[in-house]
């Protein structure tokens, strides 16, 4: 017995000793790592205060010195040619309404039925979940309640974030309650949204321009001081003094509510710009916009709710374009009258515009361009279809045509071809649209001749026309003719300075009987805007020119005044025919002897007196009448391109009617409607620009 105890003994002796082993190594590793993480909190700790001080002072200062800009600044003035203001900024007024940081959820809300019994709000753009947010601001104590234990604890565990905790207050305003909201309250409730929509240092608009009547204006501004954060200012729009005339080419831009466009988001934020700014949309206010564009207030916002001005804002720079907005005016009227008095008359079913434009012819400035439209006996602009719709020219491009042939020495200056109809294998019979006998190339241009330009292209084509000729396709006569077509421009991008332009269209088709179509400009489409390239290079001599809008940029100035030149805009050469002076002055000869030869088919496009030259021309096109993917309808189109006076030519002039008249009616009756608009838009540039 005494044995077994002293052996008991021993164990709990044993047992003890291990114990207290156990418990030493422990408290070891406690030890150890309580020393390790004072040492990590040391160290950093002396990161943090002693070797990144600096940067965390940079970043504490960053974050008490936050820079925000005002709205969109005034942009530039636009001019005309003669310094005539014919884009320019008015004030609109505009209610505000800018947080004040003593201002408590309840006083807002008092405010916000105060102030939307003085004002009409459009309702329809109320949400439920403006509503909502309206009612949970309202009744905040009451809508806690519906948060059961469960969620408290939730939230309080870092389950719920606070968002989801308004959320879910939000979820459980009954549809009765929503229901209950009077007409006051849904004023106040979409008022008390616009007050808040947004950051709080912001100032948010409430109502501006035609939105916002005098008496609204009136009662806002006479109680600013009652009306804890509301106020009035003057912000601005853009004015027309001219009104609609070349209105669709200056473009538009957006509202501040529209912001930039959300397909050219990452464009104008990698430009500094906010998402509520106001950019230009289209044409010259888009084209334009680095210069346009003013220079917001800057502003360090000192605390949540205030801010402090820094830099004021400033007015963008002032454009002076190439247009006579006094001309434009008179081409405009003019192709209205033109084009409405063409309607009424026979064979013009699918007649429904003209196009003109002016250039000058030395530097490539554009000093009038239009397109009128009728639809239902309405006239309407449709300007800027010169840049984006092509026609089939017809024989306007046949001074490209002719310098191929006497480049290659398919024609001799002064070379005589009997002019008659031809049968080449495979195709109908072709002819001038009249037989013209022998004639000359001077001729050739003057009465149209597409038999002369038939049989230059089939020697270009290395062969000599006899009647029934098997003409052989022959890439490189084709090639001769687009690089020199191309070298006017035609079937090339013109190098406008506006954002939309199209190339017309170029056929792949290689039937070697499209060369002599495409001779006549029977073959591929050109817009308005190459043909005035086109007809520009020829006045000019050869140097294919930018034709271009701009002509100045000038700094802003506090007054009505121009300021500073910044950009002087200068002629710009793309290119230069590829022939000699020679065979340049004898196709020129030609486009005079259109105007002034017995029987040019020019005569009576521009008075004899301005001494003119230039080249008409018909073309066929097509269309489908009915919209079934059918082309139906053959019409004719009329063209005349030409420039005055030939021999130092002031301006350069291109008149298109596509679809004038139709040769499948019950007459051949055809408009003369090109003539017509011509000679009363050269009347009128002589008379505004005497010689």
């Amino acid at each position: 017995m005494p044995e077994r105890k002293k052996k008991a003994k021993k164990r709990c002796s044993i047992k003890k000793e291990d114990n207290e082993k156990i418990l030493n190594r422990r408290l070891l590793v406690f030890l150890v790592v309580t020393i390790i993480l004072f040492l990590t909190i040391f160290i950093r700790l002396f990161q943090v205060m002693i070797l990144e001080n600096k940067t965390y002072q940079k970043n504490l200062k960053k974050l008490n010195y936050t820079i925000v800009e005002g709205g969109s600044a005034p942009r530039g003035r636009i001019y005309d040619r003669n310094y005539n203001i014919i884009v320019d900024n008015k004030a609109i007024k505009t209610i505000y309404y800018k947080k004040n940081k003593a201002l408590k959820t309840k006083d807002e809300i008092e405010l916000a039925y105060t102030v939307s019994k003085h004002l009409n709000l459009d309702l329809s753009r109320l949400t439920e979940n403006q509503k909502r947010t309206f009612y949970l601001a309202k009744h905040s104590e009451q809508l806690k309640k519906r948060i059961t234990e469960k969620e408290w604890e939730q939230y309080n565990q870092r389950k719920l974030t606070s968002k989801e905790l308004e959320k879910i207050k939000l979820e459980r305003i009954t549809e009765e309650e929503l229901n209950g909201f009077t007409e006051e309250d849904n004023k106040a409730a979409y008022l008390y949204y616009l007050m808040n929509n947004g950051y709080t240092y912001e100032e948010k608009t409430i109502k501006t321009g035609d939105d916002l009547t005098e008496e609204e204006y009136a009662y806002v501004a006479e109680n600013t001081q009652k009306l804890n954060g509301f106020s009035t200012k003057l912000d601005w729009e853009r004015t027309y003094p001219y009104g609609e005339v070349f209105r669709s080419v200056l473009g538009t831009i957006s509202t501040s509510k529209e912001g930039v466009p959300a397909s050219d988001k990452a464009y104008y934020l990698s430009k500094g710009y906010s998402l509520n700014d106001r950019v230009g949309l289209s044409y010259i206010e888009k084209q334009y916009e680095e210069y346009l564009k003013g220079t917001k207030e800057k502003y360090q916002v000192v605390n949540s709710h205030e801010l402090k001005l820094l830099k004021e804002g400033k007015r963008g720079n002032d454009l002076v374009l190439s247009i006579d907005i006094n001309l434009q005016k008179e081409i405009e009227q003019i192709l209205k009258e033109q084009v409405r008095q063409a309607k009424t008359e026979m064979n013009t079913t699918y007649y429904d515009h003209s196009s003109v434009i002016i250039q000058e012819p030395n530097t490539g400035e554009i000093l009038a361009m239009s397109s009128q439209k009728i639809v239902n006996d309405q006239i309407i602009d449709n300007t800027t279809s010169i840049l984006t719709s092509p026609i089939t020219p017809g024989s306007v491009v046949k001074g490209a045509s002719m310098l191929v042939g006497y480049n290659t020495g398919a024609v001799k200056i002064g070379e005589y071809m009997v002019d008659e109809c031809i049968k080449v294998a495979g195709t109908p019979q072709k002819c001038s649209s009249h037989t013209l006998g022998r004639i000359n190339d001077i001729t050739a241009l003057a009465k149209s001749s597409n038999v002369y330009q038939f049989k230059a292209a089939i020697r270009v084509n290395g062969q000599e026309y006899f009647n029934g000729i098997k003409l052989n396709f022959n890439q490189s006569a084709f090639d001769t003719y687009r690089k020199m077509y191309r070298s006017f421009g035609l079937g090339e991008k013109t190098g406008i300075d506006l954002p939309v332009e199209s190339t017309g269209y170029s056929s792949k088709d290689k039937a070697a009987g499209n060369l002599l179509d495409y001779v006549m400009g029977q073959y591929e489409t050109y817009t308005p805007l190459q043909l005035s390239q086109y007809i520009t290079t020829i006045a000019n001599g050869g140097s294919r020119l930018v034709p271009h809008l701009l002509k100045e940029v000038h700094e802003a100035t506090d007054n009505e005044s121009l300021g500073k030149t910044i950009l002087q805009v200068e002629k710009k050469v793309l290119n230069t025919i590829d022939t000699t002076p020679e065979y340049m002055a004898r196709m020129k000869e030609g486009f005079y002897a259109v105007m002034h030869q017995a029987g040019g088919y020019g005569r009576g496009y521009i008075d004899e007196k301005f001494d003119s030259a230039g080249k008409t021309g018909t073309s066929q096109s097509f269309l489908d009448t009915d919209n079934d993917g059918v082309i139906d309808t053959e019409t004719i189109t009329s063209s005349y391109v030409g420039y005055a006076p030939a021999n130092n030519p002031k301006f350069s002039i291109i008149v298109t009617s596509p679809d004038s008249s139709h040769p499948n009616s019950k007459t051949d009756y055809a408009s003369l409607v090109t003539l017509h608009i011509t000679k009363a838009i050269t009347n009128k540039y002589f008379e505004m620009y005497p010689l």
